[in-house]
């Protein structure tokens, strides 16, 4: 037996959070396979079988596969799921709308949001926002996982040699269709993989001074914007820069909170980061006790002179 890992790709490219699923898979101790199910998806699936770990890549393709709809890659899973142990999907949101699907097809009760694998039927998950952790022992026959990229190592992109096999395309359910997105570009690095992170909170007190404060701090970093909740709930920065438990999953090697006081569902998001710097003038702030640096100010004249001498 074996364990599959699902693929995250746009059919030509490997998302990052992959790569941290195949390093948990790796835990295991049975070989990895990896299902790239996607529309002329041959470079992502090529891909695949260069990363390091990966015994095997199996491709389905199919037209219904291009958009990666949680119904119809859920039903490619549940095909192949016969000869799996395990199944792992990175704890995004892609992963997040898919293994329960597998789960509840399969009748299986899955664990989420992994972050430690002990062995290959127990596993540690936080609860209680992060403030502890739940050893699971799983009986299932078939073990869905979604595992947090903050919590493993990306596995290396080259040396692996893994044999590229073509599978039967499960059938388009019609559930669902894709009706269109829209992708917004920017140059800074993607929030959940950026090294440096630079975060707003309500303290910004308006969405204009949110961008003038932080943007030039994170231009000179080359650094990611994030928010937290408050921030985001009262307009000042946009629902996908929101970190915390009900946002994005972040663990940068530097993390700068201004303005940000330190709720618990906000630390759950941010507090695995390396290095961690709270600007805040209230010195009974929440977030100086994950901090590694704290400078208790007003962020207003902190962080123009912090950009300033950089």
């Amino acid at each position: 037996m074996a364990v599959l890992v699902i693929a995250e790709h746009d059919n030509v490219t490997l998302r990052n959070a992959t790569l941290h699923a195949v390093s948990a898979a790796t835990l295991c101790d049975a070989e990895v396979h990896m299902l790239v199910a996607g529309s002329g998806a041959s470079k992502a699936a090529e891909a695949a079988a260069r990363i390091a770990g990966v015994g095997k890549v199996l491709k389905a393709d199919a037209a219904h596969f291009e958009h990666g709809l949680a119904e119809n890659i859920a039903a490619q899973v549940v095909a192949l799921a016969k000869d799996y142990t395990h199944i792992v999907f990175a704890a995004t949101a892609s992963g997040k709308n898919i293994a329960p699907r597998v789960a509840a097809r399969l009748d299986v009760a899955p664990v989420s949001e992994v972050i430690a694998i002990i062995a290959p039927d127990t596993f540690e998950r936080p609860i209680y926002a992060g403030n502890a952790v739940a050893t699971v022992l799983c009986r299932e026959p078939v073990k869905v996982l979604t595992v947090r990229t903050t919590a493993f190592d990306a596995a290396p992109v080259t040396g692996g040699t893994a044999a590229v096999q073509d599978v039967p395309a499960a059938a388009d359910n019609r559930q669902s269709r894709f009706v269109s997105q829209e992708i917004v570009k920017s140059d800074r690095p993607e929030l959940t993989v950026a090294k440096i992170v630079v975060a707003g909170g309500r303290a910004m007190g308006s969405s204009e001074k949110f961008g003038e404060i932080l943007t030039p701090l994170a231009d000179k970093l080359g650094a990611a914007i994030g928010a937290s909740r408050a921030a985001v709930d009262a307009g000042y920065a946009a629902n996908d820069l929101q970190v915390g438990q009900t946002g994005k999953i972040v663990a940068p090697q530097l993390y700068i909170a201004c303005g940000i006081s330190g709720a618990i569902q906000h630390l759950a998001g941010m507090k695995d980061s390396k290095v961690i710097v709270a600007i805040n003038k209230d010195a009974e702030a929440p977030i100086f006790s994950v901090a590694d640096y704290g400078l208790e100010a007003d962020l207003f004249a902190a962080v123009p002179e912090l950009t300033a001498v950089l």
